[in-house]
């Protein structure tokens, strides 16, 4: 289903959020050129990707898991930025795009719960709203399935792994009007980001 991004906002250049998923590690070269040429600034939030799973791997107690994995969401965000991608520590729109390294200030307002149930899916959500901006969210799928079929709208929870358990709850519960799409297909992002309809599922109830 074809979703479009809020094309009216453009004559401002609204800022948006942007979750770039840890499995596009391979895809982020491509992606960061979308978004330095992007009218919109963004504020891209890293995933934890396969140095996340690092951490998984070692069965940590919950607390050192939690900032553990948060360090490696900086470690990726850091990678980003070598594709010349600004960085900040800071939860604010400076006009410009730039990549967020969440360690400093997740770990001074300590908002989520310390559980894998809660991943940088989550903290994106967390962002935006802290932020009052939509989300974008980059996967290496399509969107999330419901009945075997692409759901272009989700307004209710579903079960999916494409997200976190907390995710789609919160972004609920705080009326964050957010958007998955697939960010190995760079041409649907850089039309999502020009306000293009692209096939992805939108998850909120005010679309």
């Amino acid at each position: 289903m074809l979703m479009p991004s809020k094309p009216e906002y453009f004559p401002n250049a609204t800022p948006i959020v942007v979750k770039l998923g840890g499995s596009l590690y391979h895809h982020v070269a491509d992606l960061a050129q979308v978004f330095c040429q992007s009218e919109r600034p963004l504020l891209i939030v890293p995933g934890g990707g396969r140095f996340a799973d690092e951490i998984r791997a070692l069965s940590l107690p919950d607390d050192d898991a939690h900032w553990s994995a948060i360090r490696m969401m900086d470690r990726f965000g850091n990678y980003i930025s070598t594709f010349g991608v600004p960085i900040t520590d800071q939860i604010s729109i400076s006009g410009k795009t730039e990549v967020l390294l969440p360690y400093r200030c997740i770990r001074h307002f300590d908002p989520l719960p310390h559980s894998w149930d809660v991943t940088s899916d989550t903290i994106a959500a967390w962002v935006a709203g802290r932020l009052s901006l939509d989300l974008l969210v980059l996967k290496s799928v399509d969107g999330i399935l419901v009945n075997n079929s692409l759901a272009g709208i989700i307004s209710g929870r579903v079960e999916t792994e494409v997200v976190d358990p907390c995710f789609i709850p919160y972004v609920l519960k705080h009326t964050i009007r957010t958007t998955i799409i697939n960010g190995t297909r760079t041409d649907r992002v850089a039309a999502f980001l020009h306000g293009e309809p692209v096939s992805g599922t939108q998850i909120g109830t005010t679309f």
